[in-house]
């Protein structure tokens, strides 16, 4: 068996990895340390002794860009501490911004150029910094196997395609990460099983729009893959391997995933099924392609099709021109779909994208936090109306470690991705138990044993 843990060798140079943020960058970081690896370096957790450091990024909204800024005057610390240390930006910022980085730091590549990093940091001279932020459209990096950094050893995030096609309007994805690719899916399924050998319990097949996978056999057509086949291929790995992915799109997401969904019972019963807006005249001016009344009825079919299955969203407050009846628009989509969860924001402009072009960003501050602390309030609401139909319910939990508030208790995930507390009785991560839930609040799921 192969090892997929990072390797610990003293004479190697160290490299120190910062992630920041959606879960196919904690994935992209994997990739990277399986480059450097094979290139004689190790990773450290210590940022004093890494003789590389590098912050892998996200440009989707203002404020994590400016995260990265106040983190780069941190790594300049230590180049002032010590000689020969570099400092590299990777990912989705390096892309958008480029030059202005390299005015800051040793090193600038793109999410398509990560296997040039070895070149790239042997190049490297105080007078020469060095920058590769081409896009391909062929890139998947399906030939690497990730060095897992997590540290529980349970859960595995596995990229299945790369880019988006979708190019919505406030979005700035399609301009950092490329136009569209889905990944061989045979190589995904070698992932997988590598992880399931390796004593892991689930996988997250990533992707910006699962939906719209398709591989096409560049042999036969007959043995093309869509997103359904591919997720079938993935649970027959073995029962006891849980399957989860993100992010489905309303617009892509077929009856054929859902059914195969309901036909497989590790497919774990959760869709993260991203709305941004309930108001159709919004949707439309944000290019989601499509309306209210069509993302209804698809919650209505996977809730038809899967009674307990889990569904959360993002929802964004405050976009070019929205009306006080946008904004109730949003509101009363809430509380007739019930989320379990959202990811909420106000709306942040970002240079580049054909809403910075076309579209003023209209919306007082004020406003925009007036509408969006509503929302907040309002899933809030929802969370615990969702969760209080859980109680009476008994669900099977993957253990993910000791409760953070009480260590004689234990968290974990049931498959609707709802998060349970409950008593030990010795179990470790990746065990499952079986508990009923006894009472909630809007976060969590508090159980009791059933066994």
């Amino acid at each position: 068996m192969n090892s997929i843990r990072p390797i610990t060798d003293p004479s190697r140079p160290k490299v120190y990895i910062e992630t920041y943020g959606c879960q196919m960058n904690v994935n992209d970081s994997e990739v990277i340390l399986s480059i450097l690896q094979d290139a004689g370096y190790a990773l450290t957790d210590d940022i004093e002794e890494a003789s590389v450091i590098l912050a892998n990024t996200c440009s989707i909204r203002d404020n994590a860009e400016q995260r990265i800024w106040g983190r780069i005057d941190q790594f300049k610390l230590q180049k002032r501490k010590r000689s020969g240390v570099v400092i590299g930006i990777v990912g989705c910022m390096a892309e958008r911004l480029k030059d202005k980085l390299l005015e800051n730091v040793d090193l600038v590549a793109g999410p398509d150029a990560y296997r040039s990093l070895p070149d790239l940091l042997k190049a490297i001279t105080p007078e020469r910094p060095q920058i590769n932020v081409l896009l391909s459209h062929e890139e998947t990096y399906a030939d690497i196997s990730p060095v897992r950094m997590d540290r529980n050893g349970i859960s595995g995030f596995i990229s299945i395609m790369r880019g988006c096609n979708n190019v919505c309007s406030y979005c700035i994805v399609p301009y950092t990460r490329g136009a569209e690719r889905s990944r061989d899916p045979y190589t995904i399924v070698k992932e997988a099983q590598t992880l399931f050998d390796n004593g892991y319990k689930e996988v997250t097949l990533l992707g910006q729009n699962v939906d719209s996978y398709y591989w096409k056999d560049p042999q036969k057509a007959d043995r093309n893959v869509n997103f359904a086949q591919l997720l079938e291929m993935v649970a027959k790995i073995s029962p006891e391997l849980r399957v989860r992915f993100s992010t489905s799109h309303p617009k892509d997401i077929s009856d054929e995933v859902i059914y195969t969904m309901a036909m497989y019972e590790n497919i774990c019963k959760h869709i993260h099924l991203p709305v941004q807006s309930g108001s159709s005249i919004m949707l439309e001016k944000m290019r989601r392609k499509y309306n209210r009344e069509w993302y209804l009825e698809r919650v209505d079919k996977i809730r038809s099709v899967i009674p307990d299955c889990g569904i959360t969203t993002d929802v964004i407050a405050g976009f070019s021109g929205e009306t006080d009846q946008d904004h109730e628009d949003t509101m009363t989509l809430m509380e007739k779909v019930v989320f379990d969860s959202a990811f909420m924001f106000a709306y942040s402009e970002r240079p580049g994208t054909l809403a910075s072009r076309k579209y003023p960003d209209d919306i007082p501050y004020e406003l925009k936090t007036q509408r969006l602390n509503e929302i907040i309030a309002l899933q809030g609401r929802m969370s615990l109306k969702s969760n209080e139909k859980e109680i009476g319910k008994t669900l099977k939990v993957l253990v993910e470690g000791p409760s953070k508030k009480n260590p004689d208790e234990l968290c974990g995930r049931a498959s609707n991705n709802k998060m349970c507390v409950f008593p030990s009785r010795g179990e470790k991560a990746g065990d499952y138990c079986t508990v009923e839930v006894v009472s909630v609040t809007s976060a969590t799921l508090i159980c009791k044993r059933t066994e």
